[in-house]
C-alpha cells in the first residue's frame, strides 16, 4: 500500500528533524529517520502489524523509538495508509488529543 504524510505529519517530522539536527547531530538525526522509514515500510507491507489505538478509533499506533511514535489510518477503498501525526512521547498527551480531533 501507498503510505503518505498528512500536512501536520509533515511539519511534525521536519520540526523533529531539526530538534535532532540543532540538539544533538546528523548522525542520530539519520539514525531516526532510518527507523521511521523501516517502519513505514512495514505497515506498506503489513497495514495490521501495529496495534489499534486505545484512544483513537479507526487508528493504529506505531512506535518508532521510544520517545516517538506515529498514530495512521489505513483507507483500504483507496489503497492508502496515511501517517495523520507523529507524537513526541515525553508531550501532554492531551496535546496528542488536540492533533487528532
Amino acid at each position: 500500500m501507498k503510505v503518505f504524510l498528512s500536512e501536520l505529519a509533515e511539519t511534525k517530522l521536519l520540526k523533529l528533524s531539526e530538534y535532532l539536527l540543532e540538539n544533538w547531530n546528523l548522525k542520530t538525526r539519520d539514525k531516526f529517520i532510518s527507523k521511521l522509514t523501516e517502519k513505514i515500510k512495514q505497515i506498506s507491507i503489513q497495514p495490521d502489524s501495529c496495534p489499534k489505538s486505545t484512544e483513537f478509533k479507526n487508528l493504529y499506533k506505531c512506535v518508532v523509538t521510544k520517545q516517538t511514535t506515529f498514530y495512521y489510518r489505513i483507507q483500504s477503498d483507496r489503497k492508502e495508509i496515511e501517517i495523520i501525526t507523529i507524537f513526541d512521547t515525553r508531550q501532554n498527551p492531551d496535546k496528542l488529543k488536540k492533533d487528532i480531533n
